[in-house]
């Protein structure tokens, strides 16, 4: 029995797939199982691919670019369902060893989705509801050596596995690791040696697209619409999928804001996001192995602080000093104090930190009006508010990330924050660079090297210069330090 048959099979699939509603779907399944088409189907396959002939075997990779309530989720439970039951893996399983069903997303909670939609499937047919030999909250253990299983995007706890199928969820909003900037490319990455040994693995990855990049904008940039490609990618937004999502609850949210209307339902990426700064261009300005540089007595100093109330983000200050020889700011020092802490208590800490690098005064952004510079004022430390907020600090310190002018520590939290900084142009034109929209991005460190780089720039460098000029005006003689 192939995936079609099952589909309409009402002992099967048959009572979830109404004739109509699932048309498109099941041209989709067609090609990324292999099975033939009419010339209606042709059409539709020729539309969503971009492509003019469909595959005649089975495909072992598909990335499906699909509009919000499109259905990905629910077909993607169909899918694994079926593999897991309607396939034997076991020739290819060594002694005590099962094949896993990974079910993949940003957290737990999201994957959960996709689960109950296999659990309900398989209990909902008798002959499936045989096979269920134990089920737990996050795992479904079947009598035929095979587990679905739930995961999060993580490049590290996926590996040592034997994946039968694959199911990315979202990938294009999975969150990122502190240790990289495309979190998702690694989590594909790591997937697919646990797929090697097995010849009919299936890597499925699905979402509502967002920025031009990551994992799924390379997938589709590489493969979008080449014929004779062994990676299938269906591109098609929400209501083609889905007819039954009203055509008048996508015009309301495309007059509310049409670029993300046009991600989240028209299944278009977005190009009014962009990445601030490439990772390439942020590795080539970081000192590596070096994480801290202590005070020397013959540099002069300045700090950046970005402040927090204690109870979400962190409270961070960054330190530095202008090598004037090399026209460049130096991150000497970077501290950052994750909430919850009390606020008094980490004035007093980084107050500490200012002066062993003798330093009495601070700038910093605007947060909490005057209780920043009240705070500071009783460790006898200055707190000034920088002129600049954060879109324009960023905007100021690109320039020399780009030319190699300023020297980074080697902090991965650091190196994270900067690369995954996005660029947004409003409907008016105007650009703002923050972090992706989420409780779990922080742009702390951040904040503060570029603030730092923005103190550097126009204080401690413009009077060192001044200084220079007047001493080789006076002497006639050239300095150089």
């Amino acid at each position: 029995m192939n995936i079609i048959q099952a589909l309409n099979d009402p002992k099967v699939f048959g009572a979830f797939f109404r004739a109509g509603s699932w048309d498109v779907w099941r041209v989709f399944l067609a090609a990324l199982f292999g099975l033939p088409m009419t010339d209606d189907q042709l059409a539709i396959y020729r539309r969503f691919t971009g492509r003019s002939t469909p595959p005649t075997v089975p495909l072992h990779e598909a990335w499906l670019v699909i509009g919000r309530r499109g259905g990905k989720s629910f077909v993607l439970a169909v899918i694994a369902v079926f593999l897991a039951c309607f396939r034997d893996w076991r020739p290819f399983l060594g002694p005590g060893e099962v094949g896993t069903v990974m079910i993949i997303a940003a957290d737990r909670r999201q994957a959960r989705v996709i689960m109950r939609y296999c659990l309900g499937l398989l209990q909902a047919v008798p002959m499936l509801a045989k096979l269920i030999e134990a089920q737990s909250r996050e795992t479904i253990e079947l009598r035929n050596r095979i587990v679905i299983e739930i995961h999060t995007a993580s490049f590290r706890t996926t590996r040592g596995y034997t994946i039968v199928t694959a199911l990315c969820d979202e990938l294009a909003y999975w969150q990122s690791d502190e240790t990289s900037a495309e979190p998702d490319v690694e989590v594909i990455n790591a997937l697919r040696p646990g797929m090697s040994t097995i010849p009919d693995a299936v890597l499925l990855c699905a979402s509502s697209p967002y920025a031009r990049r990551g994992a799924l904008w390379d997938a589709h940039r590489r493969h979008y619409g080449r014929d004779g490609d062994e990676v299938l990618v269906w591109q098609a937004d929400t209501r083609s999928m889905n007819p039954s999502v009203p055509q008048s609850y996508i015009d309301r949210h495309m007059a509310e804001d049409m670029p993300r209307a046009l991600a989240e339902y028209g299944a278009q990426f977005r190009d009014d996001i962009a990445s601030f700064v490439s990772r390439e261009v942020v590795d080539a300005c970081v000192l590596r192995g070096i994480f801290e540089l202590l005070p020397a007595s013959c540099e002069s100093y300045f700090a950046y602080c970005d402040p927090s109330g204690g109870s979400s983000d962190s409270f961070a200050v960054a330190i530095g000093h202008y090598d004037l020889s090399r026209d460049m700011v130096c991150v000497d020092c970077l501290r950052e104090i994750p909430a919850p802490f009390s606020p008094e208590t980490a004035v007093a800490e980084l107050s500490t930190l200012l002066k062993s690098y003798r330093i009495s005064s601070v700038i910093g952004d605007k947060y909490a009006g005057e209780w920043p510079r009240q705070a500071f004022s009783r460790h006898n430390i200055s707190y000034e508010q920088s002129s600049l907020v954060k879109s324009q600090l960023y905007s100021a310190f690109l320039p020399h990330l780009n030319s190699g002018k300023v020297e980074l520590l080697d902090s991965a939290r650091l190196i994270n924050q900067l690369c995954q900084l996005e660029r947004r142009t409003a409907r008016g034109g105007r650009d703002s660079i923050d972090h992706p929209a989420g409780a779990s991005y922080h742009d702390d460190l951040a904040n503060c090297v570029a603030g730092l780089c923005s103190v550097g720039t126009s204080t401690t460098a413009s009077y060192d210069r001044a200084l220079k000029l007047l001493y080789e005006a006076d002497t006639g003689i050239s300095l150089t330090w």
